[in-house]
């Protein structure tokens, strides 16, 4: 049966601005996927990533030139072939994984073996870069949930750090430079991260330039997030990393984002689920990750102002799954 794909830009506008060392965003721009079939249409979206030479206008154009393929009916697998891992072929990856799950009647729960019905799931939620006095500030506010994520910089990491940990006391941490450190400051933050009880410290070094781990002993685990996009980064990576963040936005859909969590497990690694920020319906594919995480930071959607119809909540840290009917069969 014939097949009609849909793909458009969106744009969703924060709450409040979202600061990280690379820069501010106000709104979430998003790629919005449609593929219909048989009067059953499945939905995915990505969110493009200026870091990897990523828009909106770029993504839509690599979809739209893999038009004729998707309408004819191309598997899932079938993408892994005509589009590299990114954004574009998430947005693709994920309408598809939609669209299968209500034509076969299945959900994602049975098609990825995790628990129904969905309990709620500890994210990070997400105290981003600024003075120290405007961080514990906004950490206070976040001084009940269970994960925080600090974004800093090397501009006073151990100012802020502190300033975050004297207002949330409570609290598991995650830190993430976003790329912006050197490996001297990994090592110097490795008393600090003791004393205030870091649980893991996120992509500390650029990607590319992180060889600097090779043989490195962390007090606490290291994430690598830029530095693996696809099960077979894994090969290269430093065995300083004992984590890898896993986003569908990098990994270029669902069917890819398996096969990294796989192969991550595999190697000893722990798994941590991510994602920019977007829209709830960036989220709902994630979950099949995020319930099997050892962390999951997955509070884009909670940054809008506005989210999709329909779709997850947030309560206390906790993030509640969507509507019935929302995405994936659930």
């Amino acid at each position: 049966m014939p097949r009609s794909l849909s793909v458009t830009g969106e744009t969703f506008p924060l709450a409040t601005p979202f600061r990280i060392s690379r820069g501010v965003k106000t709104a979430a721009d998003v790629v919005t996927v449609t593929i219909a079939e048989g009067g059953v249409e499945g939905r995915g979206e990505s969110v493009p990533y200026p870091r990897y030479g990523e828009s909106v206008a770029g993504s839509i154009a690599e979809i739209e030139a893999v038009r004729a393929a998707i309408e004819a009916g191309v598997s899932r697998r079938g993408l892994l072939e005509i589009l590299p891992a990114g954004a574009a072929r998430n947005a693709v990856d994920c309408a598809l994984w939609d669209l299968e799950l209500r034509l076969e009647g299945r959900d994602l729960a049975a098609a990825t073996g995790i628990a129904t019905p969905l309990q709620p799931i500890a994210t990070a939620m997400t105290v981003g870069l600024d003075t120290p006095d405007n961080m514990r500030l906004a950490a206070a506010a976040l001084a009940d949930v269970p994960l925080i994520k600090v974004k800093v910089d090397a501009s006073d990491p151990v100012a802020q750090l502190r300033a975050v940990r004297v207002a949330a006391p409570g609290p598991r941490m995650i830190v993430d430079p976003n790329e912006s450190w050197t490996i001297a400051e990994v090592e110097t933050m490795q008393g600090l991260a003791r004393e205030l009880r870091i649980d893991l410290l996120e992509q500390p070094l650029p990607a590319g330039a992180d060889d600097a781990l090779r043989g490195y002993a962390s007090v606490i685990p290291i994430a690598a997030d830029e530095s693996v996009h696809v099960a077979a980064d894994l090969d290269d990576l430093p065995d300083g990393y004992g984590v890898v963040n896993i986003k569908l936005d990098k990994a270029g859909g669902l069917t890819a984002a398996l096969a990294l969590a796989e192969a991550a497990r595999a190697r000893g690694l722990g798994v941590m689920t991510g994602c920019m920020i977007c829209s709830s319906l960036s989220i709902a594919p994630a979950w099949a990750i995020a319930a099997q995480s050892d962390f999951v930071d997955l509070d884009g959607p909670l940054w809008l102002a506005a989210d999709r119809a329909g779709g997850l909540a947030g309560d206390k840290g906790y993030l509640l799954p969507a509507q019935p009917g929302f995405w994936g069969g659930l």
